[in-house]
């Protein structure tokens, strides 16, 4: 009995997408004997197309319903794409006795990479996460690291995958990192850590306080701004600090600031920060100017 194409053609959407631009295309024929070859092997992603070369008409019908052609006279192909990983088996709905299978391998091994945060203080640690897709476990996992101005990027470990493919590592960098995984040839996406010093705003006797900055280098000599939380909740400059030798300033905020109650911090900015490292301000504290 002949088998209309309209009865299968919405299953053939499961299979027949858009082949990538490396995909290979794979010819069988369909002559009065069958299908020949009769069973090929094909990448994840390869289109295979049905010719028939015979004088009378043929049709291709996957055993699942997953791909149907429409009734193929002399000379007519039928092409479908192949984008998910089994066995298919398939017959001539003309003539069933012509059978055929097609074997789909796998997608290529892909790698993740991803970041815990993607923004920290100096020193604070980062976790660098990711997955094999193979899920296979106890593979070496290469993690490359180019700092800000490195010229490339330069191996910084080896893990071991676990269960499902997973691995982890934690990090602590010092300026912005990039960081990349990989398996053999196989890399993952590259990610981004930004690094910004960190600032602290430390209350002392006397009505003195510290300004102390943490970097990856000295930052003697370049200074940082006090700022006062205006009425109409901005932060304003009010007084240029320049830190000392150990990246610090002890200072009376009183002497910048008006009678009353003002909310303060102490601000560093990208320039004086320096290069590979954000801005960055300390945490506010509230001082009272009595005179």
């Amino acid at each position: 009995m002949r088998i209309v194409a309209a009865i299968l053609a919405t299953a053939a959407a499961a299979l027949a997408l858009t082949a990538g631009a490396d995909a290979a295309t794979i010819a069988v024929s369909i002559k009065s004997t069958g299908f020949s070859p009769g069973t090929i092997t094909v990448n994840h992603g390869d289109q295979v197309t049905w010719k028939n070369y015979d004088r009378t008409d043929h049709q291709v019908v996957a055993d699942d319903g997953s791909f149907a052609s429409p009734i193929l006279h002399a000379g007519q192909s039928y092409t479908v794409t192949l984008t998910r990983a089994g066995t298919f088996h398939y017959h001539d709905a003309l003539a069933p006795r012509h059978t055929g299978k097609v074997t789909v391998k796998g997608p290529p091994p892909s790698l993740t990479l991803a970041l815990s945060e993607p923004i920290v203080d100096y020193g604070t640690q980062v976790m660098l996460t990711g997955t094999l897709s193979t899920g296979a476990a106890n593979q070496s996992i290469e993690i490359d690291a180019q700092p800000w101005g490195g010229a490339s990027p330069v191996q910084l470990v080896i893990v071991k995958t676990g269960a499902g493919g997973t691995f982890a590592y934690p990090v602590t960098p010092s300026l912005y990192t990039t960081y990349v995984a990989r398996w053999g040839n196989v890399a993952s996406g590259s990610v981004l850590v930004q690094v910004a010093p960190k600032v602290r705003l430390l209350a002392g006797g006397g009505g003195y306080m510290r300004a102390v900055v943490s970097a990856p280098v000295s930052l003697a000599g370049r200074h940082v701004y006090l700022q006062r939380l205006s009425s109409f909740g901005q932060w304003v400059n009010v007084a240029s600090l320049t830190l000392g030798q150990l990246s610090g300033r002890l200072f009376k905020p009183a002497a910048y600031l008006p009678k009353g109650v003002s909310h303060i911090r102490v601000f560093l900015s990208v320039n004086q920060a320096g290069n590979g490292l954000l801005s960055a301000h300390s945490g506010s504290q509230t001082v009272r100017r009595v005179r």
